[in-house]
């Protein structure tokens, strides 16, 4: 199997299908390049507007998509995130990141952000 590229979410950010660039989506961590299929999506492409250049994989699973829809995401994939933005560490260290934003608070005011 040949190793997928590996982009940020900042990079997915750029491709938000404005001003003719091209549209983007990070589903279970990896990322897609729609752009081609936007008129073609049976929801119409403001559907794949909405997710431009951003994590669309609550929105995907939200819609309930089909096995068959599940299938052709292969045929759009480019690469995958890098492991600091993959879900699973961007929800770890945003739990850090709240964890050390109380303790902080809480040294500068006391019990107000316990």
């Amino acid at each position: 199997m040949t190793e997928l590229t590996r982009y940020t979410l900042k990079d997915v950010a750029k491709k938000d299908g404005r001003d003719g660039a091209e549209t983007w989506l990070v589903i279970h961590d990896m990322v897609y390049d729609v752009t081609k299929y936007k008129a073609e999506h049976p929801g119409g492409p403001e559907l794949l507007d909405e997710y431009a250049g951003q994590d669309a994989t609550s929105g995907f699973e939200d819609f309930g998509h089909s096995s068959e829809a599940k299938h052709m995401l292969k045929d759009f994939l480019i690469g995958e995130l890098v492991e600091e933005d993959k879900r699973g560490n961007r929800k770890k260290n945003g739990n850090a990141n709240a964890k050390t934003r109380r303790r902080f608070l809480s040294i500068l005011c006391g019990n107000c952000a316990s």
